[in-house]
């Protein structure tokens, strides 16, 4: 029997879907917990705010981004860079947006009370932050509009939370955010313009025993197993509270082969990021040929990799000169790129929906770029995971 006043403390995703699904009913529900600043951080802002980065990092090295018939790919180590400051900017806001919540508040005939505006903040961007995963698939990009969805759930939670008062809820709201959209621009030098609509369509249930089961169906785009998005979020939770840190960089390099075939390994980098992640690639010259090894663990970024499998992401692409291939084998993403004019092409493919292996440069044939990626074995790579 709970004899504190206070329901048991909610799951990550029972939490996401309660505020989605019924905010009416959930913020007196979050009013009432005596979480602190620092474990809604933790357990709730962390990983939420980590699935736009990691979605468009993944997006990025998948399909690239393109427009106007210009495309672009960015490197592997340039995605990470961006995704981590991209990251870093989403926790910042939030900080800077609830003192901005909690200064406003008096002023509509609210209360100041930090911790509540951190609450109505953190928890009232979770849409904003759940959209971010059709940053997996670039042109998806316009589902951003769903977004919006969040300034509902500040509107909603302005009352229980900071006190204003019904009728000056939707100024204070107006005003947030408006404050939002300037730190918006402060912070982030190029903004985009993101229209369209959307529709969907669910069958995803809450089983007996909290589990999330069932499809979320995109027209146009597929499906989602809603019970691989819960998996994921475990998965993340354990990255962001270190209960499963990145590998070990030295460990990494040590699984790059000094040769490959009639290839000779040059030279070797590494890069280590904390908590975000690590990896190591090799280059390989035979000749007047030469191909990158990449083998990077994305860890805490990375822990939503598996949802792009879970979406069962395809995509195909081919003329008289190359052609382009994303699948999904055994439940793991593998992208596929060869360039018969110029010898050139990419192969990768993810592992334990944690790991990204990729061979990419000038090759005899894509079964070259191929076989450097089977270098590394799968088991190697699971059994350096603590």
């Amino acid at each position: 029997m709970d004899l504190s006043g206070t329901s048991p403390r909610k799951s990550i995703v029972d939490r996401a879907k309660a505020i989605i699904l019924a905010p009416k009913d959930e913020w007196p529900v979050i009013e009432r917990e005596p979480d602190t600043q620092g474990d809604i951080f933790k357990r709730y802002v962390l990983p939420l705010a980590a699935i736009g980065p990691v979605a468009s990092l993944i997006g990025g090295q998948i399909f690239g981004y393109g427009a106007l018939g210009f495309s672009f790919k960015p490197t592997l180590l340039s995605g990470i860079s961006t995704a981590i400051v991209s990251y870093a900017l989403a926790l910042i806001g939030i900080f800077v947006l609830a003192l901005i919540a909690d200064w406003l508040a008096p002023k509509f005939g609210g209360v100041s009370n930090k911790l509540a505006a951190f609450k109505l903040v953190a928890y009232g961007a979770t849409a904003s932050w759940l959209v971010g995963i059709f940053g997996l698939i670039p042109s998806l990009g316009f589902f951003g509009l769903l977004g919006l969805y969040s300034i509902y759930l500040i509107y909603t939670g302005a009352q229980p939370l900071m006190k204003v008062p019904q009728d000056k809820s939707v100024g204070y709201v107006a005003v947030t955010i408006l404050c939002a959209i300037a730190l918006a621009i402060v912070v982030t030098p190029i903004t985009a313009a993101i229209t369209g609509l959307w529709a969907a369509s669910t069958s995803a249930v809450s089983r007996g025993d909290g589990e999330l089961s069932g499809t979320l169906t995109i027209p146009g785009a597929g499906s989602v197993d809603m019970g691989k998005v819960q998996q994921m979020s475990k998965q993340m939770e354990d990255a962001t509270s270190g209960k499963s840190p990145p590998v070990d960089t030295a460990k990494l390099s040590a699984l790059l082969p000094a040769s490959i075939g009639a290839y000779q390994r040059t030279a070797t980098e590494s890069t280590g990021m904390g908590q975000v992640g690590s990896s190591a690639q090799g280059t390989y010259t035979a000749g007047d040929k030469s191909f990158t090894l990449k083998v990077a663990d994305m860890s805490a970024i990375g822990a939503l990799a598996g949802l792009g499998a879970a979406m069962g992401i395809q995509n195909s692409r081919e003329d008289a000169d190359s052609y382009e291939r994303t699948t999904t084998v055994n439940g793991q993403m593998q992208v596929e790129e060869w360039n018969k004019v110029s010898n050139r092409g990419k192969f990768g493919r993810t592992i334990a929906n944690r790991f990204m292996v990729e061979a990419e440069g000038n090759a005899g044939s894509i079964n070259e770029l191929k076989a450097a990626v089977a270098t590394i074995d799968a088991d190697d790579l699971t059994e350096l995971v603590d």
